[in-house]
């Protein structure tokens, strides 16, 4: 598999000498600002473990204005310096051996930097595969370096385009190298006007996009596809400025939340070296269309998306589940042996706004390892193997205890299985309920989150049994889509085994986050696509898994 079916995280900072030395980097040298970026690149590593990197700019003028170095190394050092390696932040930054880690941030000191962390969905431990792109030229304005994350939904159409040219050929299969092909072009076709730059760049691109770029100039741009489906923010202080995928990366800078502000869908940040930051329109779209699953399971729960916080709409799922569970005649009692137990981490706020509203303990009842990744983000047989490894049910909680095992969603079921499993045989529980604060996915994802298959998702397979094809992209009759039903749900829980099973209504999420539905991407709970190349990928891999032509490739493959 590819690196197509990645959710990473990208950061960029910019000192701007002789406009003043911001307080969140006095510390700093002004050519040291690139120490923030792994930094804050912690403070996403909750978006991809696989790999990290950076790319940093010093500017001529402070490379000879440098009385500490020789003139070797005052002329060796490059306008442009990337460095990436595989493996988690700490360790390939050497954050835990300090002098490394000193000596690697000098050979990298610069004013201006960008950088990434990425996961990818099989195991692609390849450095080729790992971010920052560099793209060296004599010409300044050619020469950039480029981070990404997203995913093109239209990648193999754009990648036969692009080969029709003999001439051109693909060292990866990535889009990232489509997105390099078209940078390439537009910089060549529009010079330093930045803003045309980007226009010509993603003009036919469909899908997801979160891109920072940095060119041997001292120029920087940060953009956001046309729907927001990534959330990007940024922040400027006056001689500081900072954006990344979250804006916990700016907050624990020491920016503060009003000066933290989005990235508005379809515009780019411009960052000049003389100071200047501002922001343009590149596209316009019908709407926004942000991704529900940022909320729900990606984003760091400190982190604010669009104005919506992480946090706050978690809570308000769990309050949902428990409106849920007192509204139901039939629902399970609740007694002194009641307690709800959330599947750390990104359940823990849903879990305690269910506890409160049902007046039920909330208690950890199970411990995470927290140096063991995340199983979502897993490829393979290795999500079953962490999944296992990964928590550790405690028995002087749950021994006896009738429990609401709350998790954010079930995806594949595999970590599910392992865990209820566990909590009968390890922790003794009485009895398993299992809510999940999100509705049954029952559709690929193709703008960035690693589930591109029907054959690969837990609630398919009893939809297709209880409906078939039919109405699942019918317009006219939406009785005939696929609902989830109390006698669906008591299937799941018995192939599962627990006790029972309940989600999260659709309708819950828009209020939750607090945004219109029109303007949330729910593809895969409602099959409703935004773009174009979306729907045709979905429609072609129904196909394929209705007729049994589902491989182990991705449907984009």
């Amino acid at each position: 598999m590819s690196e197509l079916h990645e959710e990473c995280g990208v950061v960029a900072v910019y000192h701007f000498k002789g406009k003043g030395t911001s307080p969140l980097c006095s510390h700093l040298g002004a050519d040291r600002v690139s120490n923030l970026v792994p930094r804050m690149l912690l403070d996403v590593q909750n978006r991809g473990q696989l790999s990290a990197g950076i790319t940093t700019y010093r500017d001529e003028q402070e490379e000879e204005d440098s009385c500490t170095r020789s003139q070797e190394e005052k002329y060796s050092r490059p306008l442009l310096m990337t460095y990436k390696e595989l493996g988690p932040v700490a360790e390939v930054f050497h954050q835990s051996h300090r002098d490394q880690y000193e000596k690697l941030m000098e050979r990298l000191a610069g004013n201006a930097a960008i950088g990434h962390v990425r996961y990818a969905t099989c195991g692609r431990d390849d450095k080729n595969f790992a971010h920052p792109f560099e793209r060296p030229h004599m010409r300044k304005n050619k020469w950039f370096s480029f981070a990404f994350n997203g995913q093109l939904a239209n990648y193999e159409k754009l990648k036969e385009e692009i080969k029709r040219d003999h001439d051109v050929c693909f060292s990866r299969d990535s889009d990232s190298e489509i997105v390099m092909h078209y940078l390439c072009t537009a910089v060549k076709n529009a010079g330093r006007d930045l803003l045309e730059v980007c226009k010509k760049t993603t003009e036919k691109l469909d899908g997801a996009y979160s891109l920072v770029f940095l060119n041997a100039c001292g120029e920087m741009m940060v953009v956001r596809d046309p729907h927001g489906f990534k959330p990007l923010c940024y922040a400027f202080d006056g001689s500081l400025f900072a954006a990344a995928s979250e804006s916990v990366a700016l907050f624990n800078l020491g920016f503060s939340h009003d000066q933290i502000k989005d990235v508005p869908p379809g515009s780019v940040v411009i960052v000049t070296p003389d100071g200047n930051v501002r922001v343009e329109t590149f596209m316009t779209s019908p709407r926004t269309t942000h991704c529900f699953f940022e909320w729900i399971y990606f984003a760091n729960v400190a982190s604010v998306l669009d104005g919506k916080s992480v946090y706050l709409a978690r809570k308000r799922l769990g309050e949902v589940l428990a409106e849920q569970e007192l509204e139901d005649e039939n629902g399970v009692p609740l007694d002194a042996d009641s307690i709800v137990v959330p599947v750390p981490d990104t359940s823990k706020a849903a879990a305690d706004g269910m506890a409160y509203k049902l007046g039920i303990p909330c208690l950890e009842g199970l411990m995470r390892n927290r140096y063991s990744g995340r199983t979502f983000i897993e490829g393979g047989d290795s999500r079953r193997r962490k999944a296992e490894t990964k928590y550790t049910p405690l028995p002087q909680v749950l021994e006896g205890k009738r429990i609401f095992l709350v998790e954010d969603s079930i995806v594949r079921s595999t970590t599910m299985r392992v865990l209820i499993e566990r909590l009968r045989t390890v922790g003794h529980a009485k009895e398993i309920h299992v809510r999940v604060a999100c509705p049954p996915i029952m559709a690929p994802c193709f703008y960035g989150i690693d589930m591109s298959t029907y054959s690969e998702l837990f609630a398919t397979r009893y939809m297709m049994k209880h409906y078939g094809l039919d109405g699942v992209f019918s317009e006219d009759d939406v009785s005939t889509r696929w609902i989830l039903t109390p006698e669906i749900e008591r299937e799941m829980a018995e192939d599962l085994g627990c006790d029972s099973l309940r989600y999260l209504p659709p309708r819950a999420l828009s209020t939750a986050i607090g945004i219109a539905p029109m303007n949330l991407c729910q593809a895969c709970v409602n099959h409703e696509y935004p773009t174009e190349a979306g729907c045709e990928l979905s429609r072609k891999a129904l196909f394929n898994f209705a007729n049994g032509n589902e491989s182990s490739k991705r449907t984009y493959e």
